[in-house]
C-alpha cells in the first residue's frame, strides 16, 4: 500500500521512462509514487527466463540501446554498461547462382572489399562512406538536443548546418535519397531497414513516417550505434528502479491504475488500491491509455507492424556463404528478404491484408556479445541466443478473427524462418535447443500480443508514429511554447497530466528521453512559481 494519500507527483506505469522520471524528481526533493500494473517493473525493457528449465535470461521485447543518453546514466549514478557488437551487418545474398554477402564491419577496408565483391567495384562503397558520414555528423548535432527543451524546426535546421541532409530527411522522402544515393538493390535495402523498424510503411510515403523512423535509428549516442546492454535490457531496468527507490520513490506493482481526474490543479488518481491525491501526474503509457483513463475519446489508431521471436540455439548454423563465419555474421544485424524490391513487395502484400510471403527480418544474436546471459553450462557448451525482429507484419493482418489469430502468427513465423533457411547450409530447427518438457526453445509475439501483455496500441512500439524532434503546432504534446510541458514536448491536454513515455515527442526506443523531458517540465514549473515539493 502507498505511504501517504497524496504525492507530488504520481506517475502511471513503471517501464524505463517512468522509471527515469521517478529518480530525478524524487533526487530533487519531490514525493513520488509509481503505481505499475504488471508485478514487475521494466514494462518491454526486461529480461526474461522465456523457456521452462532453461537458464537463460532474454531481453524479450525490446534489444539494443541507442538513444539512451550518457547524461542520464551519470546523472542517476546508473550501475550500467553496454556493448558494442564487432560487426555492424550481415546480409545474405544469392548472385549468379551463387551464395554471397555483404558483412559491414571489421574496419573500411575489409568492408569496401565486402561491397567490392558483391557489387563489383567501389560505387557503392565510396556512396555508403559518403551517406553515413553525413547521418553521424547530423546525429552529432542532433542527439545532444533530445535532452534540451524542443527547439523550432528553424532552430534545428539551422543547429543541423546542411541544408543538403536537412531537405533528403526532413523534406522529401526517402527512397528518393536512397535510389539517388546507391544503385544496388540489396545495398539500398539494408538503408532502408533502419526506417521500417515497427513502422509500417514505403520508402516513398509522403508522410515521411519512415524519414522519422530512420532519423531515430541513426542518431543514437551521436553516433548512430545500437549496442547490447550488458545483462541484459532488464539490468538497466533493475538499474533504474534501484535509483528511484533509492532517491526515495515509492513503487507499487501488480496496482493497475482505473482512472484519472483532474481540474488542471490538482489531480486524482483511482488504482486497485484506492484513489490518491497529486499535484501531478505523469503517465508513462500510450496516449490511448491515457484517453481511457481519463475517460476521453481514444487518438486515432496507430498499428504497430512487427513479429517478435525470441531463440536459444545449441550452436549457431552454418552458413551457405562459407566465405563468413557464422560467429561473425551473426554478431550484427543478419538482415533476412531485405532487398529493397523484397521490402517494397512485403508491404504491398501486407496493405492488401495479405500476410507477406516473403516476410522481411532482422536478427541478433546477443549473447556473442554478452555471453553474460547464458548460464555457466550453457556457455560452456556453445549455446547461443537469437532474437528476431520481423517487418512488414501489421495488426491489421491479424484482426479479422480472433480465433485465427494465432495460426496466423504461426503462417507467418514459418515462413520468416523459410526465408532465413534459405541462406543456411542446415535447418534452422536442427540447432533449436529444448526446454525442460523438451519443447523447441523458441517463441513469437504478434502485435496483437503486445498490445495485450504490454499495452502497446496495435503492438506500437513507439506507441504513435513518431514525430520530428522539433515543436509542430499541430501535436498535443508540444501544447504550445507557453507551457513547461509544451516546450519539453510532454504536454496534453490538462496542464497537471504529462507524458513521459514513448508517445511524447522524442519518444520511442529504449532512451529514457521522455521521462527525463517530464522530470524537466514538472521542475521547470516548479522554479518558475517558486515552489518545492513537500518532500518523501
Amino acid at each position: 500500500m502507498p505511504e501517504r494519500t497524496s504525492y507530488d507527483v504520481v506517475i502511471v506505469g513503471g517501464g524505463h521512462n517512468g522509471l527515469v522520471a521517478a529518480a530525478y524528481l524524487a533526487r530533487a526533493g519531490r514525493s513520488v509514487l509509481m503505481l505499475e500494473r504488471l508485478d514487475h517493473t521494466g514494462g518491454a525493457a526486461v529480461s526474461t527466463r522465456a523457456f521452462a528449465g532453461v537458464d537463460a535470461r532474454l531481453s524479450r521485447y525490446s534489444y539494443l540501446v541507442s538513444l539512451l543518453p550518457p547524461k542520464i546514466v551519470r546523472d542517476l549514478g546508473l550501475r550500467f554498461a553496454v556493448r558494442k557488437r564487432t560487426v555492424s551487418s550481415y546480409t545474405p545474398a544469392v548472385r549468379q547462382g551463387r551464395p554471397t554477402g555483404l558483412l559491414v564491419g571489421g574496419g573500411p577496408q575489409r568492408t569496401r572489399k565486402a561491397f567490392a565483391e558483391l557489387t563489383g567495384s567501389d560505387r557503392e562503397f565510396t556512396a555508403w562512406q559518403r551517406f553515413y558520414g553525413s547521418t553521424h555528423r547530423l546525429a552529432e548535432r542532433v542527439f545532444p538536443t533530445l535532452t534540451e527543451p524542443l527547439p523550432t524546426r528553424a532552430a534545428l535546421r539551422a543547429r543541423i548546418d546542411d541544408d543538403a541532409t536537412w531537405h533528403a530527411l526532413f523534406e522529401r522522402p526517402l527512397g528518393e535519397t536512397i535510389e539517388e544515393t546507391f544503385t544496388d538493390d540489396l545495398v539500398r535495402g539494408v538503408v532502408l531497414t533502419d526506417a521500417l523498424i515497427g513502422t509500417f510503411a514505403t520508402a516513398h510515403d509522403p508522410s515521411l513516417r519512415q524519414n522519422r523512423c530512420f532519423l531515430y535509428h541513426v542518431i543514437g549516442g551521436g553516433t548512430g550505434d545500437w549496442d547490447v546492454p550488458i545483462g541484459g535490457m532488464g539490468a538497466l531496468t533493475d538499474a533504474l528502479a534501484d535509483a528511484a527507490r533509492r532517491a526515495g520513490a515509492e513503487i507499487v506493482t501488480s496496482c493497475p491504475v482505473t482512472g484519472i481526474a483532474t481540474d488542471g490543479r490538482t489531480a486524482e488518481v483511482t488504482s486497485a488500491q484506492g484513489t490518491i491525491g497529486a499535484r501531478r501526474v505523469l503517465v508513462n503509457a500510450a496516449p490511448r491509455e491515457l484517453a481511457r483513463l481519463l475517460g476521453e475519446a481514444p487518438p486515432p489508431p496507430a498499428d504497430g507492424a512487427q513479429l517478435k521471436v525470441n531463440m536459444l540455439l545449441t550452436r549457431l548454423p552454418r552458413l551457405r556463404d562459407t566465405r563468413v563465419d557464422p560467429r561473425e555474421a551473426f554478431s550484427g544485424t543478419f538482415h533476412i528478404a531485405e532487398g529493397y524490391q523484397q521490402l517494397e513487395t512485403a508491404y504491398q502484400q501486407a496493405a492488401a491484408g495479405e500476410p507477406p510471403t516473403a516476410p522481411p527480418s532482422e536478427i541478433y544474436c546477443h549473447s556473442l556479445t554478452d555471453p553474460s546471459i547464458l548460464g555457466p553450462d550453457l556457455v560452456r557448451q556453445g549455446y547461443q541466443t537469437l532474437t528476431l525482429f520481423g517487418l512488414h507484419t501489421p495488426a491489421r493482418l491479424f484482426t479479422a478473427d480472433t480465433a485465427a489469430q494465432p495460426a496466423t502468427r504461426d503462417r507467418l513465423l514459418a515462413a520468416t524462418l523459410a526465408e532465413l533457411d534459405n541462406h543456411l547450409a542446415e535447418p534452422l530447427a536442427g540447432c533449436l535447443a529444448r526446454d525442460a518438457d523438451g519443447r523447441p526453445c523458441i517463441e513469437a509475439r504478434s502485435p496483437l500480443d503486445l498490445d495485450r501483455e504490454l499495452g502497446l496500441p496495435g503492438g506500437n512500439i513507439f506507441h504513435r508514429d513518431l514525430a520530428f524532434p522539433y515543436a509542430e503546432p499541430d501535436d498535443p504534446a508540444t501544447g504550445g511554447e507557453a507551457t513547461a510541458p509544451g516546450r519539453w514536448g510532454v504536454a496534453t491536454g490538462h496542464p497537471n497530466v504529462l507524458l513521459c513515455g514513448a508517445g511524447a515527442v522524442r519518444g520511442g526506443g529504449v532512451s529514457g528521453i521522455p521521462g527525463h523531458n517530464a522530470a524537466m517540465a514538472v521542475l521547470e514549473e516548479d522554479a518558475a512559481a517558486g515552489t518545492g515539493g513537500t518532500g518523501g
